[in-house]
């Protein structure tokens, strides 16, 4: 089968976000919050006063959760379901109880829940799975033959099949023009390429910090804001980096939350972290 020149997408340089693509930068996400999530964009013209349901869906190889417009339906905890995306249609579970939007933009900017997972559905997500193993491993082998500085993350295929994506961590940038040759021929769909930085990797695998929750980045966080040592500092934390640094290796995101930008009051021993 003959590879189509405008499935061969060069997306170089670093984004903010897993599912940001390269040359766009990160997209709008929504931060999950008490009252239920709000969400920010540059405004639209539909419905910016309307309140909407919403419920947070996780996918199967994305720790990340997303939000999405479940107006019409009735939707629980664990319930299966399909969403539009930028990639195609996506199977998810919902993994965050129904809420409402409050003084967001409403139903123009936001992905909707398309309907509840048939079996049909299931069929393909499980069919998916096995073929994104496939490609992952495919995908290592020929990084390897090609020498490329890169090492990838996961793999993502939409519902229908026709587009695989890669997600890899690399650290600059990555000419891997050949390498979507060699997959397009391998597996004859479309195939995308998003590099992610390695706070965005520990978001999308996922994982529990010291608090013993879920990591901030693979729950809630929509943008990664600068963490600096002096904040620790500032906090009489001990500067253990064992103990300041996330499952990324960089300072905890959390850092920033209680840093007033004053010194904390000065103690004979460091606050354990």
């Amino acid at each position: 089968m003959p590879v189509d020149k405008n499935d061969l997408r060069l997306r170089p340089g670093r984004v903010t976000g897993p599912r940001a693509r390269a040359s766009t930068g990160g997209g709008s996400m929504m931060e999950g919050q008490d009252s239920g999530p709000e969400m920010s964009c540059g405004g639209c013209s539909v419905g910016s006063s309307r309140q909407v349901a919403v419920v947070g869906v996780k996918f199967h190889n994305l720790a990340k959760l997303e939000h999405f417009n479940s107006e019409g339906f009735e939707l629980e905890l664990g319930d299966q379901v399909v969403v539009e995306s930028e990639d195609g249609e996506r199977f998810g579970v919902v993994s965050e109880a129904t809420s409402r939007i409050r003084g967001g933009c409403g139903v123009g900017c936001m992905k909707r829940v398309r309907r509840r997972a048939t079996p049909l559905d299931s069929e393909s997500f499980q069919r998916n799975g096995v073929k994104e193993k496939e490609a992952l491993a495919y995908c290592k082998e020929r990084v390897q033959q090609r020498g490329l500085p890169m090492r990838l993350v996961t793999a993502d295929q939409a519902l229908d099949g026709r587009k695989v994506t890669f997600y890899f961590t690399s650290e600059g940038r990555v000419d891997f023009r050949e390498l979507v040759r060699d997959l397009a021929q391998r597996f004859h769909t479309r195939i995308e390429m998003r590099q992610i930085g390695v706070r965005d990797e520990s978001g999308v695998k996922g994982g529990y910090g010291p608090c013993g929750r879920n990591l901030c980045c693979s729950s809630f966080l929509k943008e990664f804001a600068p963490v600096s040592i002096r904040m620790a500092k500032e906090q009489n934390l001990s500067l253990n980096p064992s103990k300041i640094s996330g499952m990324c290796g960089r300072l905890m995101c959390c850092l920033r939350y209680e840093h007033s930008g004053k010194e904390a009051p000065a103690t004979s021993e460091p606050v354990s972290a």
